[in-house]
């Protein structure tokens, strides 16, 4: 599901060809046409860049006898689904379903209009031609981007509360589209870094992970199952799948979608973006800032964790998890120790500041936290990668859109 921290965008997807955005139209007219009984037109397709997986179009309705809206989303996945993996359509699919069964005005993402399930298609209420979370960051207005930063903390703790509850739901859909089981995509993953991390720092940094240090990172497995504190996660809420529009952040692209525990996304406030290809730092209390945008939302629905000691251990398991992780996939498994960045070229030096910088601010929440074997472990990882970095850049940088604020 993650994949590395190296660029400072998402990477552009390709255009896709032209048959392929026939098919997607075709299909989508078929579907519509079939569920209303008479002939529906789509036209004017617009490329909104999906994936090597899926196209996705903003389509105009040019034939409309039955007061479909102006414009439609259609997303069609690609070829067939992989045997023995994971259908990221039917997974789409049914958080799409569970979204649109609640009333427009608590509603966090499109509405689904209609899909086909044998040819894996989405027709997708359409939002607008609104910006991304991801133009406001890399754009050129400091305060437009802090806005919707504290926008998409509030419209996350929203989703949060209107979907906790209702994970049975969510499985009776996704069994209904033909999954029999489903799990949070990350948390395999994090079980994996907790069992190979050690072994990678003390071969890549000479940094030994302590018993102490290990034990204080497995206390958040107790996030990865099923506690009482689960709601609907996109898993993939990268600022690329955020629009921001007058109505607030709404989300988009599902295809990661599943319940867990919310301190693991509410973490992303101090560990900005982990899964996601965006390797900048965020503004001096703009954390904090997230984090008590996004509380006031959830509260009512878990009053016991009102207490800040409770949370706040509870997001530092989360950011521990998210910085072991983080480090198993940016790690180069062959740097020597005395070795320096750029010697493996499937790494980029940035994703090592990325990783210094998840480091540094570990320690120094830890260290809030009371958790003095992993300030120690923090410490010497930091200490270890600043050595190997050489002339390196001594800080991540902030998003480009807070460039012209004094940096920590």
């Amino acid at each position: 599901m993650t994949r590395p921290i190296i660029s400072s965008r998402s990477a552009e997807a390709a255009v896709p060809p032209p048959e392929a955005v026939v098919r997607a139209l075709n299909l989508a007219e078929q579907l519509l046409t079939r569920r209303h009984g008479a002939t529906v037109t789509l036209a004017d397709p617009e490329d909104l860049g999906g994936s090597e997986r899926s196209v996705v179009l903003r389509a105009r309705v040019a034939e409309n006898p039955f007061g479909l809206p102006r414009n439609l989303v259609v997303k069609h996945y690609q070829g067939d689904a992989t045997p023995g993996r994971a259908d990221r359509f039917r997974f789409e699919a049914a958080s799409s379903q569970l979204f649109t069964a609640l009333t427009s005005d608590c509603r966090p993402a499109p509405a689904l209009i209609a899909y086909d399930n044998d040819n894996r298609l989405l027709v997708l209420e359409d939002l607008g031609r609104a910006a991304t979370l991801a133009d406001k960051l890399f754009g050129n207005d400091a305060e437009a981007a802090e806005r919707s930063l504290l926008a998409w903390a509030r419209a996350l703790g929203r989703m949060h509360a209107v979907t906790a509850g209702r994970e049975h739901d969510f499985g009776a859909l996704l069994r209904r589209l033909g999954v029999r089981a489903w799990r949070d995509p990350m948390a395999d993953e994090a079980r994996t870094a907790l069992a190979v991390v050690p072994e990678l720092v003390a071969g890549g940094l000479g940094v030994a992970v302590s018993v102490a240090a290990a034990g204080e990172a497995h206390a958040g497995v107790r996030l990865l199952g099923g506690t009482r504190y689960r709601a609907f996660s996109p898993s993939d809420s990268c600022p690329d799948n955020n629009l921001v529009t007058s109505r607030g952040v709404r989300f988009v692209d599902f295809e990661w979608g599943c319940f867990r525990d919310v301190a693991l996304d509410a973490v992303y406030a101090r560990v900005p973006f982990p899964a996601c290809e965006s390797s900048f730092a965020l503004p001096p209390g703009m954390s904090e800032a997230m984090l008590a945008a996004w509380w006031p939302e959830v509260r009512a629905i878990w009053p016991d964790l009102d207490d800040p000691r409770r949370m706040a251990a509870r997001l530092l398991d989360a950011q521990i998890l998210w910085v072991w992780l983080s480090t198993m996939l940016l790690l180069p498994p062959g740097l020597a120790v005395d070795g320096l960045i750029g010697r493996d070229a499937t790494r980029s030096p940035r994703a090592l500041l990325a990783l210094t910088h998840y480091w540094r601010g570990l320690a120094r929440d830890a260290e809030r936290g009371e958790r003095p074997a992993t300030v120690e472990l923090a410490e010497a990882i930091v200490a270890a990668l600043r050595t190997r970095m050489g002339d390196a850049p001594g800080d991540l940088p902030v998003f480009p859109a807070f460039r012209g604020r004094t940096e920590d």
